[in-house]
């Protein structure tokens, strides 16, 4: 009996050290990868998105790739199966397996590319959410028969005349320019691209017609240049609608049935209206008095109540470059490259608040 129990005991013991190897495993298939190829079209839908861009620093082993005005950054590795990070929008962080290079190609674990389609789809869709600036309306001033402001100056022996309507019209195409190229998916309208006659309520009636949908608001911009019987008055000054002045913004349309709340919904709207429109102004001469400080002084913030920007239902400003009875001014607006600088300036103070408005959720927008 005692021999058995012995024999017993060797038996289970071997049976305990024998190797793994020996025994029928299931195969555990390799995590599924993708090609750049097939990551791109997995991130990159066509979703009628437009702004979609991808780059890799193979040297630094550094990537990003932005969708629909959002960004993500990530590291990738030397070997598949290590861990990191992915950064959506300076944000929201992400422990992803990294991309990695096999045989020469970058490829990209399953985990990693699902992960960054379900952050950027969220990311996306919480923008359906928040206001966004549709269309920016560009008003040149004057045109056509009315030239606006108009003065002569002699400089360098030379006669030089200044009108309005010809400057406003220059900085205004410059400006749609600019935007353009930095909003390829909005509307960046003009009230006129030529020297023609356009009276203030076409001009009103221009920017009030621009279809937008749900989340969606509109800018404008008035472009003129000044003039005053005191030939020492210069600079550049930015207007927008008095505080108290009392205006309808709302499409009666839409509340057919119920005055009082059409009147709320309008005291609202206004108040919104101009908050954002003291925001456009004071972030453009915020933007002119660094650009033109040393050339030109700033005759601040002013409130008036303009008929383009009483009558148009939207944030409005009125921006007046300079003085075309100033000789100083006047040469600056006269010559391409002071025109340039001054527009540019104004680009610049229209972008700021743009990305400020966006990022906060803009505003209560109705027509």
């Amino acid at each position: 009996m005692k021999k058995h129990i012995i024999m017993f005991f060797l038996v289970l013991q071997a049976s305990v050290l024998l190797p793994p190897l020996l025994y029928a495993q299931e195969a555990v298939p390799a995590p599924r990868t993708f090609t750049l190829d097939e990551t791109l079209n997995i991130l990159y839908p066509s979703n009628g998105i437009d702004r979609k861009e991808f780059r890799w620093d193979p040297f630094f082993q550094e990537g990003s790739f932005s969708i629909g005005g959002h960004f993500g950054a990530f590291s990738t590795s030397l070997a598949a199966g290590e861990s990191g990070f992915l950064m959506v929008d300076n944000r929201d962080i992400y422990t992803v397996f990294l991309p990695y290079q096999d045989k020469g190609e970058l490829v990209f674990p399953e985990q990693f590319v699902t992960t960054a389609r379900d952050a950027f789809t969220r990311s996306i869709n919480e923008d359906s959410s928040h206001y966004q600036i549709a269309a920016i309306i560009i008003d040149p001033g004057h045109g056509g028969d009315d030239p606006g402001a108009v003065s002569a100056h002699t400089v360098n022996g030379k006669s030089l005349s200044v009108k309005e309507k010809d400057i406003v019209l220059k900085s205004s195409k410059y400006l749609q320019e600019l935007l353009t190229r930095a909003y390829p998916d909005k509307r960046i309208l003009i009230t006129r691209e030529s020297d023609i006659t356009c009276s203030l309520e076409e001009r009103t009636s221009i920017a009030n017609a621009v279809p937008i949908r749900k989340n969606e608001a509109i800018i404008y911009i008035s472009i003129h240049a000044n003039s005053s019987r005191d030939k020492n008055a210069k600079g550049f000054e930015v207007w927008h609608l008095k505080s108290d002045y009392r205006r309808n913004v709302l499409d009666e349309s839409h509340f057919p049935d119920s005055p009082e709340l059409r009147k709320i919904m309008n005291l609202l709207t206004e108040e919104a209206f101009m908050t954002e429109s003291i925001k456009i102004a004071d972030s453009i001469l915020t933007s002119l008095k660094s650009a033109m400080g040393r050339s030109m002084p700033s005759r601040g913030l002013k409130e008036e109540d303009w008929f383009v920007v009483r009558r148009s239902r939207m944030p409005a400003v009125l921006v007046e470059l300079g003085f075309v009875s100033n000789k100083d001014d006047a040469v600056l607006m006269a010559s391409d490259e002071g025109l340039r600088k001054m527009t540019e300036a104004v680009y610049k103070g229209i972008v700021e608040f743009v990305g400020a408005f966006e990022r906060s959720g803009g505003f209560i927008a109705a027509r």
